[in-house]
């Protein structure tokens, strides 16, 4: 399972680096307790486009109420793909 966790790490390290109001050297040394919103100072509306670049990405589709429930660390957003994952897998 960490294997996987890092992979998705990884992968959404690829979609942060797209987004332009995230500064590059803020993703240096990124781990799952790191902040969007306080160690990375991504404005709060800047997730919603993370989390549209991260569908395409992993090619999940989110809820609302999945992005509602999201947190501001990156271990959230990675347990939020999971989850999404494991039930695209059971549907």
């Amino acid at each position: 399972m960490a294997n996987e966790r890092q992979e998705i790490l990884e992968g959404l390290l690829e979609v942060l680096r797209t987004v332009r109001t995230i500064d590059p050297a803020k993703l240096e040394g990124v781990t799952e307790e790191t902040d969007f919103l306080t160690d990375m100072d991504t404005p709060s509306t800047e997730l919603i486009n993370i989390a549209a670049k991260v569908e395409q990405k992993f090619d999940i589709e989110f809820e609302d109420e999945d992005i509602d429930r999201m947190g501001s660390k990156v271990k959230d957003v990675i347990d939020l793909i999971i989850m999404v994952m494991e039930r695209s897998a059971n549907k």
